[in-house]
């Protein structure tokens, strides 16, 4: 059964890291065994902003191109207006039950990658992360390194 894993900023990170780093020579590989096996990998579009954002910000030119080279390679969700309209939903909902993921003052990108995964509608769907605290109290997600091809 094929797996829809959508990348949050970490692994996505990684990917777009052109050094020889082990931590992202092992995450394109990764990737790639994922897809070789038939498996969805997908960058939403909430997470390339919080990783391109930040290398923009580090001058890393050369790991800006790598992230725009991952979308002809790796599918690609958009934001859409009713997505974000459920994250603000999750976002109200977090803190009503006293779990937020972020402070009340931020964008809260986790809720918004969250929305992104739900409006994909696939129960094989997780996501892929370096800290699954928040996240998998929402919806399932697991350390990409955890996610077996």
């Amino acid at each position: 059964m094929a797996k829809l894993v959508v990348l949050d900023a970490g692994p996505l990170g990684l990917l777009c890291d052109p050094r020889p780093r082990p931590d992202a020579i092992a995450c394109r590989q990764w990737a790639a065994d994922l897809l070789a096996a038939g498996h969805r990998v997908i960058i939403s579009e909430i997470a390339d902003y919080e990783v391109r954002r930040e290398l923009l910000r580090a001058g890393r030119t050369n790991s800006v191109t790598a992230l725009d080279n991952l979308h002809g390679w790796l599918e690609y969700l958009p934001l859409t207006t009713s997505i974000m309209r459920r994250a603000a939903e999750l976002w109200a909902q977090a803190r009503q039950i006293g779990q937020p993921t972020a402070a009340d003052n931020t964008i809260d990108a986790d809720m918004i990658l969250i929305a992104q995964a739900e409006s994909l509608n696939d129960p094989d769907t997780i996501i892929a992360t370096t800290n699954v605290g928040h996240l998998s109290r929402f919806f399932p997600a697991d350390l990409w390194t955890n996610i077996a091809p």
